[in-house]
Formats: C-alpha cells, sequence, structure tokens
C-alpha cells in the first residue's frame, strides 16, 4: 500500500479509503490510485481490511456432495455473482440429510465469520429446522425453507409446475394417461415433480398409475423402464430427469420398440446432452442459473443492508417440444395390460 500511495501521490489512508470502496474522494484522485494499483499489481490483504472494515465479504454454502446437473449448476451460478460482487465462497459438502451434519457444516461457516448463508439441500431434512444466527442473512435454494427464520430468503424453480406441464402435453397429445419414472423419494424435487404428475392426472379425470422409482442416474431409469414394461406397455411416460429418461430410452429400444412410435417420452432438466440425442428428449428446461442468481443477488442486497421487498420464490420452468413425443398409435391409444 506504501508503494500505491507514493506512486499515486496520495496518503495511505486515501488508498485505503478507495480499496474499500468509501465515499468522499474526489474521482481525479480515486482514478489516480486505481491507476497506481493496476500498475503495480497491487492485491489488497483481505484478512487485513476485514480487521478494519468488520467485514469479510464471505458467503458460506451447505452443498449436497453430489456431481448431479441441478446442485452443480447452481453453485457455479452462486459463485459467479459473489465474486462479481467482490464476495468469496466458503463450501461445505454433506454427504447425508442427517440434520446434525448439516447444522454442523452452518456452525463451521458462521465461526469462520461468513456474512450470509446459502443452503442448498435438495433433500428433505429431518426436524427441526436448522438454526442460523439472526444477524447472518440465509437463502435456501429450493421451493421449501429450511430454518424458522421469517427473513430467510427462498428462491428455486417451480418443480410442481414442470411436471404438471410434462403431464398435460401427453395427454393434449391423446394418451390417456400417463406413467412416472419417478426419482429417489427423499428429495424435494422428486416429490415436487410427482406431485405435478398426479395432479394433471387428476384433474383431467385420467387413471394415475403406480410410480416406479429410480435414484437419477441413466441405469436407474433403464431398470425402472424395463420393470414397467414387465407389466405394461405405455403409450406415454414422464421421467423425473434426463438421465434417467435417457436410460428408459434404452431400454424401450430393447424390447424392440421405438420413442415417439410406441411410447411417447417426456425428461426433465435440458441437460446439454439432450438435444443431440439421435433422437432429441422433448424435456423441461430448469432456470437453475436464474434462479441462483436472483436469489445471491437478493442475497447479498440483505447482506448489504438494501433488503429486497419483494423476491418472486419460484422461476417458471421452460418446455422444450423436440422429438420423443407423438400422439398414440390408433392401436396403443390405451396401456396394454
Amino acid at each position: 500500500m506504501t508503494d500505491v500511495a507514493a506512486l499515486a501521490q496520495v496518503s495511505q489512508k486515501t488508498v485505503s479509503r478507495v480499496v474499500n470502496g468509501e465515499p468522499y474522494v474526489r474521482e481525479e484522485v480515486r482514478q489516480r490510485v486505481q491507476d497506481a494499483i493496476k500498475e503495480l499489481d497491487f492485491r489488497p490483504n483481505a484478512a487485513a481490511r476485514s480487521l478494519v472494515t468488520r467485514r469479510t465479504r464471505r458467503i458460506g454454502v451447505v452443498a449436497l456432495g453430489t456431481t448431479f446437473h441441478g446442485p452443480m449448476s447452481a453453485l457455479a451460478a452462486l459463485e459467479s455473482v459473489a465474486r462479481a460482487d467482490g464476495y468469496s465462497l466458503s463450501v461445505h459438502r454433506t454427504e447425508s440429510t442427517d440434520r446434525d451434519e448439516i447444522q454442523s457444516a452452518v456452525d463451521t461457516l458462521l465461526n469462520e465469520g461468513v456474512e450470509g448463508v446459502v443452503l442448498s439441500e435438495p433433500k428433505q431434512l429431518e426436524a427441526p429446522p436448522l438454526q442460523v444466527r439472526a444477524d447472518v442473512a440465509v437463502l435456501t435454494l429450493g421451493a421449501l425453507g429450511l430454518t424458522a427464520r421469517e427473513d430467510e430468503l427462498v428462491v428455486g424453480t417451480d418443480e410442481e409446475s414442470g411436471g404438471r406441464l410434462a403431464t398435460e402435453h401427453l395427454l393434449a397429445l391423446g394418451h390417456r394417461t400417463v406413467h412416472h419414472l419417478a426419482g429417489p423419494q427423499a428429495w424435494v424435487s422428486s416429490r415436487l415433480r410427482q406431485q405435478g404428475w398426479t395432479s394433471a392426472l387428476r384433474e383431467h379425470g385420467a387413471e394415475i398409475p403406480e410410480a416406479v422409482t429410480g435414484d437419477w442416474t441413466p441405469r436407474s431409469g433403464f431398470e425402472a423402464m424395463t420393470q414397467l414394461l414387465t407389466t405394461t406397455t405405455p403409450t406415454a411416460v414422464f421421467v423425473a430427469n434426463d438421465q434417467m429418461a435417457i436410460g428408459a430410452m434404452s431400454a424401450i429400444a430393447r424390447q424392440g420398440l421405438t420413442v415417439p412410435g410406441d411410447i411417447s417420452i417426456v425428461g426433465f432438466d435440458d441437460i446439454d446432452v439432450t438435444e443431440f440425442l439421435p433422437t432429441p428428449l422433448t424435456t423441461l428446461r430448469q432456470e437453475f442459473t436464474h434462479a441462483a442468481h436472483r436469489g445471491m443477488n437478493a442475497l447479498i442486497r440483505t447482506i448489504d443492508g438494501d433488503a429486497p421487498q419483494d423476491v418472486p420464490d419460484l422461476v417458471p420452468l421452460s418446455f422444450v417440444n423436440r422429438s420423443t413425443t407423438a400422439s398414440p398409435t390408433p392401436a396403443g391409444t390405451t396401456d396394454n395390460r
């Protein structure tokens, strides 16, 4: 800092004010200091600065230790917004839905001096709600809050409506009912998508078949569809995510059937590969990045003392109509039982 002050011909206190974004510095002086910082490649010491400002500009994230598309996309978006606003992330990954393990991760982050906490835990937690100090802003990415805080920010994607959209699309094509390959029931996302599927069938007076459960992976989709085909030949199937849908389409081909000629398929997520499959997958696009950006921006505003009055909690999904759905063939307007 001494070298920057000497080059800019100002005091070290003025350099400190510029670095910390304080007011009451003339624009000409501020520019001179910034030019000196750039020329000298000066990097402020975050630890030292926090001692002066009592701000760590650090946000803690508690996230499930998984490589699945949704959680990873959200984490990347959180980091992007934080970095752009001058914040760093401290990420603690958990391996289970054990409430005590997650609370311990939150407590560790609080002890590190984070100014905000993001809870990105897609599974249903055991009671009671998580505890986060009232002076630390908290954001939950998902449809349901995880703390008892009235000021908890809750932002997610509208997954129940997504399940409804997928089902209504298939019913509108003339299918009398829609089968479902569900995700693991411990995941909130899986239950919300299944609720949307059930609600749409009920509202249209259609039979509600028993769902077959997988674990989000292509292999589980293959196995779930193989199991389904041992009892019936459905004309339409809504699959809880794209990876399972890819496995399900493989199982259909293995049985000598075609998509969408014999069975229509709708996935969920719109992962990159779906557009380039031999038969491009019709699916629901989750705006993970949009939701994470919206939530993180609201969290940072709250930390900075400008809490937004109205934060839309659910981001709508987009229906992506490709090539895996069609009207049932005349002989296939009902399931073969």
